[in-house]
């Protein structure tokens, strides 16, 4: 065991870096960051198993940071362990440089998660521990059993509405793997916390199934113990709760305390009061980006600790390995995360079928064939169809995940956030199924899921205002905008930051889930309708769907409209199309689930569906500027402007105007 003395210089070390960054970059956030300091130096320098030779080893612990804003604190304890520079440090804030205000996920530097909005982070770790329960039951490897899931939560994270769901699915599943450490500084960073709470943090976990230790969060022997309990705890998560000091050790400008001072939370120290911080904590303010001797020593010791622990762990893989030579080569296989090799024959649809029921039975078929899938559902799954899935396997209980579902209940954003920490676990493909209208709720994890280009897959059903009797509270009609919005932003690879998929009917269903499960790059989106559709016509090229958009009809010689949608409305346009046709006008139905894949394009094959000067009319059951950018300024829009209305949905069909006949009448006076 490392001495108290040492192990307080080294977390002084992270304090004096942490303040340091700050004040260099004359932006951020050092007060957190100083009193997280001793939690975060036990951690690592004694807990934490991971390969420092491999930072991708399948069976490391992981390390989730929630509170983005304490990334002087990661970013100091990561340098210590050889991850980053002090010259790096020292960039922090700056253009280019790897330490950026709030982390990014980089598992090379040893960043598991991007962090920043509160309450997500230490969800994704409730998802993480998820997978590895998961990947332990499903392999029988025994890494997994062994591995640990370590979140570091904040006030704010703990008020964060998202915290209810995750705390209650941690303790529902009794997430033994899970360890949180809560640092209760009674600062925020406008006021203190009594200002705006009163809870019993502890009483509330309990109540939940975790178990709670309480600790002074400064102090290491208590650290210690409360980590090693937490290890042997075998049927809980479990939540320190460490009170620490914000801005452990700063000093004002007269040399008196400037801990516990709201003012430290969210910016530099400042001038005097930095100096005399840094002298208290035994630093040359004029030289402060320095890791001590004795530091540097206690870290070199951990690395040949981890060395022997590593190699005993991976001994028991490898025996593991050579037992089940196939699981082994599978395993592997998901980690490198390959698309999954999907026989898309078996796939069967019946005809004429609403595409949550088509999406439902390629459900059934990756639930036999992918066996590293974890679907889940926001309690809808006998609604959003997630059940094809469910059907074909079982979901997970308190302390059993040989089964591959995951009731989430009632909170779609902590699904959606625990389907991102099973992405960044690695080995597991996530899906997670609601009511389109309620990406709402989930908004904030899809963004996430594309600024950390997770393969996640949404299944959004109930697409349109044809959710029919249960009114404008449970009818999308602005959704598909904002989702369509994800495939016009770009990531920071240059590619479309999310996949969005409406398909016509239920072969395209069929179609936009391959194109799901082989897109490996970015999240995916799979909006499906509630009512029946009608097939597309005979012969229609689903192959096709790949491109985004591509003619599904088309009169002899040249169309004198070309009528584009998506989803439902195309079979709608496709029985317009027939009425036009007899009454002498050429049309073309261009079916368009995906623009943002259109758009990648050629830009003579967008020509060759779409030619630049042809009339077009687009027909949308949401907001017009769903298509505005595809039918041009030239082109006419039919949408709905409103929220939609409490009836059987075919009466709002004809009521709205969203049917073959009403597609007549506006298209023959348009190419007139």
């Amino acid at each position: 065991m490392n001495s108290s003395v040492l192990m307080n210089l080294a977390a002084n070390n992270i304090r004096i870096l942490a303040a340091s960054m700050v004040e260099k970059a004359k932006s951020g956030h050092p007060g957190g960051a100083m009193g997280g300091a001793d939690f975060i130096n036990v951690l690592y320098s004694e807990y934490l198993q991971y390969d420092p030779e491999n930072p991708r080893w399948e069976g490391r612990d992981r390390f989730f940071l929630d509170p983005g804003h304490m990334s002087p604190m990661l970013y100091s304890q990561l340098a210590l362990a050889g991850k980053f520079s002090v010259e790096e440090l020292k960039q922090f804030r700056q253009w280019g440089a790897p330490t950026l205000g709030h982390p990014e996920v980089d598992v090379e530097r040893g960043i598991e998660n991007t962090s920043g909005p509160l309450g997500q982070g230490h969800t994704f770790a409730v998802g993480a521990a998820i997978a590895a329960k998961f990947l332990a039951a499903r392999t029988g490897n025994p890494t997994f059993e062994k591995e640990t899931i370590y979140a570091y939560i904040s006030d704010g994270g703990i008020q964060e509405e998202i915290s209810q769901g995750s705390g209650r699915i941690a303790g529902h599943l009794g997430l033994d793997n899970l360890i949180m450490f809560y640092d209760s500084n009674d600062i925020q960073l406008s006021t203190e916390t009594k200002d705006v709470m009163t809870e019993d943090t502890a009483m509330k976990y309990r109540s939940w199934g975790w178990n709670v230790i309480e600790i002074n969060g400064n102090d290491c022997d208590e650290i210690r113990m409360a980590l090693d309990a937490a290890k042997a705890e075998d049927k809980r998560p479990t939540l320190i709760i460490g009170k620490c000091i914000m801005g452990k050790g700063a000093r004002k400008e007269d040399n008196s305390s400037y801990e516990a001072n709201c003012k430290t939370h969210g910016a530099p120290l400042g001038g005097d009061a930095y100096k005399n911080t840094m002298l208290n904590l035994g630093a040359d303010p004029e030289n402060p980006f320095v890791i001590f001797d004795e530091v540097k020593e206690l870290y070199a010791h951990r690395v040949e600790e981890l060395k022997f622990i590593v190699a005993a762990r991976k001994d028991e893989e490898a025996a593991w390995a050579e037992a089940n030579p196939e699981k082994a080569a599978q395993l592997k296989e998901w980690f490198i995360g390959n698309a999954p090799k999907v026989d898309w024959t078996k796939v069967s649809q019946k005809d004429n079928d609403a595409t949550r029921n088509a999406s439902a039975a390629v459900l059934g078929v990756l639930a036999e064939q992918v066996p590293n899938m974890i679907c889940a559902s926001a309690d809808l799954s006998n609604s959003d169809k997630t059940d094809g899935f469910l059907k074909k396997t079982r979901a997970f209980t308190t302390g059993d995940f040989n089964g591959a579902f995951f009731q989430a209940g009632v909170a779609e954003l902590t699904m959606a956030c625990c389907c991102l920490g099973m992405a960044l676990h690695g080995g597991v493909i996530a899906a997670c199924g609601t009511f389109f209208v309620f990406s709402d709720y989930m908004k904030p994890a899809v963004r996430m899921a594309a600024l950390m280009e997770l393969p996640v897959k949404f299944i959004w059903t109930h697409d349109t205002f044809r959710v029919g009797e249960d009114g404008p509270t449970h009818e999308p009609v602005e959704q598909e905008a904002q989702i369509r919005l994800m495939e016009k932003l770009k990531n920071h690879h240059g590619m479309n930051s999310m996949l969005v998929l409406r398909p016509a009917d239920v072969h395209e269903t069929t179609e936009s889930w391959r194109l799901a499960m082989e897109n490996t790059a970015t999240p995916s989106a799979l909006i499906l309708s509630r009512q029946n559709i009608t097939n597309m016509p005979e012969g229609n090229d689903y192959e096709k769907v790949s491109k985004g958009g591509y003619i599904v009809s088309d009169s002899e010689g040249t169309p004198d409209v070309v009528m584009v949608a998506s989803g439902s409305e195309v079979a709608t346009l496709l029985a317009g199309a027939a009425l036009l046709d007899n009454d002498g006008i050429k049309t073309r139905v261009v079916s368009v689930p995906s623009e943002g894949l259109f758009r990648n394009q050629s830009r003579e094959y967008q020509e060759s569906v779409i030619p630049t000067g042809a009339k077009v009319f687009g027909l949308t059951a949401g907001l017009p500027v769903n298509l505005e950018g595809l039918v041009g300024a030239n082109g006419k829009v039919f949408g709905l402007e409103s929220f939609g209305f409490s009836a059987p949905y075919k009466i709002l069909d004809e009521r709205l105007g969203f049917t073959a006949r009403n597609v007549y009448n506006i298209v023959k006076d348009f190419v007139k």
